[in-house]
This record gives structure tokens, sequence and C-alpha cells, in this order.
């Protein structure tokens, strides 16, 4: 059993398109630990309110209540300052770090250049997928 953080992209993916991304999260929630903290759902539920998903409250409330329900929450601790480009990005970062994961899963290019933040290797969906395969 693997421990991953889900970048906000990867999950804003999952819920509004059937495809790789929607697989990955569904697997993983299945049978891995899917390493979560507040300020990353509380920027998915930002995202997802943006009205260029087309996704109304309920379904957002049911997503991200799957998510908590199945997933691990931890504490954010902001430790790390990596990736000066987007400050943003640290949050998954530190995440990472503060839930012991094994992988952080993105589509973020500020990200993967840097394959891996201490024990945390940066992949993305496809990479994922194939290593669970």
């Amino acid at each position: 059993m693997v421990r991953v953080v889900l970048d906000t992209n990867v999950l804003v993916s999952a819920l509004v398109c059937d495809g790789k991304s929607r697989r990955l999260v569904l697997r993983l929630l299945e049978s891995h630990t899917v390493i979560l903290a507040s300020q990353m759902l509380a920027e998915l539920a930002d995202v997802l309110s943006r009205n260029k998903f087309c996704i109304n409250d309920s379904q957002v409330d049911s997503f991200l209540s799957s998510l908590v329900k199945t997933g691990k929450m931890v504490s954010y601790t902001p430790r790390f300052r990596v990736v000066s480009e987007d400050p943003d990005d640290d949050v998954a970062l530190n995440v990472a770090y503060n839930g012991k994961a094994d992988f952080l899963v993105t589509g973020d290019n500020h990200l993967l250049a840097l394959n891996q933040f201490k024990k945390t290797r940066i992949v993305t969906v496809s990479q994922m997928l194939e290593m669970l395969t």
C-alpha cells in the first residue's frame, strides 16, 4: 500500500473528466492511502466553485466528503519553501512531507521538475498508473 498526495489539478481533473485522473483517484481511494490536509481541500473547493467547471455545490460537497471519508488527514505545517515561482505549490510538498507520502501526483511543471522532494517521488498521473499495474 502506497501513501499518496494528489495535487489539486489531479483532483479537479478526476471530478470533471472521465479519464486517467479519475481512474487513478478511484484506485488509490480503494486500496491505498490518500494523504489530505484542510488547506488542500479548501483550495480544491475554491477551484471547483469556479463557473468554468459547471459543477454544483452538492457535487463538490459529495466529492470532498468521499475524499475525507477514505483519505488520511494530516496537519499542515509550512516548513519548506521550495517553489519560488509558485509558492502555492509548497502546500502539496509540505503535506507530502508531513504525511510521509511515497508519491506526490501532479500535472504541475514546477513540481514535476523537482522529481523528488525529501523521500517523496513526484510523478504524473500516467506514471502513477503504470506503477500501480
